[in-house]
């Protein structure tokens, strides 16, 4: 079968350019750097409420759960009604921010828990780890660490 010069030209290119982001892609990959965090101590926990929260109650949450020590930074979805919150673990922990915002508030809430699946998964819960995505990158970074 002949080709046309500018279809071998097109061809060729075309595949010279994804040999290239290919061999891109394995450097980006082998010479990312671990991610190490300063704040090592900085926790995350939610807690559910039950009954719609509109924004006053949301509001005196928020300040209930400011005076709380340890707690850093705050999210409230009033539309879901899910709190979520940092806090340093070294003063404080998830049950104890949770029993003291209940005393100072009396509202209808659950502390969220985690299955004991996603507490043992070695990964962040979202990632798919038999997906090729994932699997392609940790064979990169064993084939270089």
């Amino acid at each position: 079968m002949k080709m046309n010069r500018k279809t071998k030209g097109f061809i060729g290119g075309f595949l010279g350019v994804t040999v290239f982001l290919f061999i891109v892609l394995v450097i980006h990959i082998a010479t990312a750097t671990k991610v190490v965090y300063d704040n090592a101590t900085l926790q995350i926990s939610r807690i559910n409420f039950s009954p719609p929260i509109d924004s006053l109650q949301a509001k005196e949450i928020h300040r209930n759960l400011k005076a709380i020590p340890g707690v850093k930074n705050d999210r409230f979805n009033t539309e879901t009604g899910v709190l979520v919150y940092f806090h340093d673990n070294r003063i404080t922990d998830a049950q104890k921010v949770y029993s003291q915002l209940m005393a100072k508030g009396h509202y209808k809430a659950e502390p969220y828990v985690i299955s004991p699946e996603l507490v043992a998964k070695p990964v962040c819960p979202v990632m798919n780890t038999n997906s090729f995505s994932y699997k392609f990158s940790k064979t990169i970074q064993n084939i270089f660490n």
